[in-house]
C-alpha cells in the first residue's frame, strides 16, 4: 500500500471522526460547560450565589479564572450579567433560560456522585420546594408512560444530524 493511499485513508477516517464529533450533542455541551470550574460556577448560581466575590470565595477559584469562565458563560448565553449597584458599578450573574435548562444535567451528575463517590450517602438532598419531598430523576418514555432503564435506551440518527459526503459514503 502506498503512502499516498494511507494518507488518503487517514484523512477520510479523520473526516468521519470530526463529522461524528460535531454531530454529538454531548461533545457540543462539553465544549460549553465541560470544564470543572464552569460546572461549579453554574452550581453556585443555582444555589443563589450570584456575586463575583461570593462565587470566588465559595469556590476558592482564582479571580482571573472566574472572570474567564463567567465571560464564556455570558458569551454562550447561559449566564447574564446584571448591574445591582451604580457607584461603583457592580454586577451579579444570573442563569438565563438556557442556563436553567442545565438543571437536570447537574442533578444527574449529583445523583451519580452520591452513589459512586459518596458511598450511596447523599451529602445534600434535593427536595421539592413546595412539599419538601425528595426528588427522583428518571428517564421516562412518553408513549409507554413509564420509566426507562439505561439498558433499554438505544439511539438513532435524529433530525439535527448533518450528513457530510464522507459520512454518506463510508458510514
Amino acid at each position: 500500500m502506498s503512502q499516498l493511499h494511507i494518507a488518503t485513508d487517514s484523512l477520510i477516517v479523520r473526516s468521519v471522526i470530526e463529522a461524528t464529533a460535531t454531530n454529538c450533542s454531548i461533545r457540543r455541551t462539553l465544549d460549553l460547560v465541560g470544564d470543572r470550574w464552569t460546572l461549579l460556577i453554574v452550581r453556585d448560581l443555582f444555589r443563589g450565589v450570584r456575586r463575583f466575590s461570593r462565587i470566588q470565595e465559595d469556590l476558592g477559584i482564582a479571580r482571573n479564572l472566574l472572570a474567564d469562565r463567567l465571560g464564556l458563560l455570558i458569551d454562550a448565553e447561559i449566564v447574564e450579567k446584571i448591574p445591582y449597584q451604580d457607584r461603583p458599578l457592580r454586577h451579579e450573574y444570573r442563569l438565563t433560560a438556557k442556563g436553567r435548562a442545565l438543571s437536570p444535567t447537574l442533578v444527574a451528575m449529583m445523583r451519580w456522585g452520591d452513589e459512586w463517590c459518596s458511598g450511596g450517602q447523599a451529602p445534600t438532598e434535593l427536595v421539592h420546594h413546595g412539599c419538601d419531598t425528595p426528588l427522583a430523576l428518571q428517564c421516562w418514555c412518553t408513549a409507554c408512560n413509564g420509566p426507562v432503564e439505561p439498558t433499554q435506551i438505544s439511539s438513532r440518527p435524529g433530525p439535527g444530524r448533518s450528513m457530510t459526503v464522507t459520512e454518506g459514503e463510508h458510514g
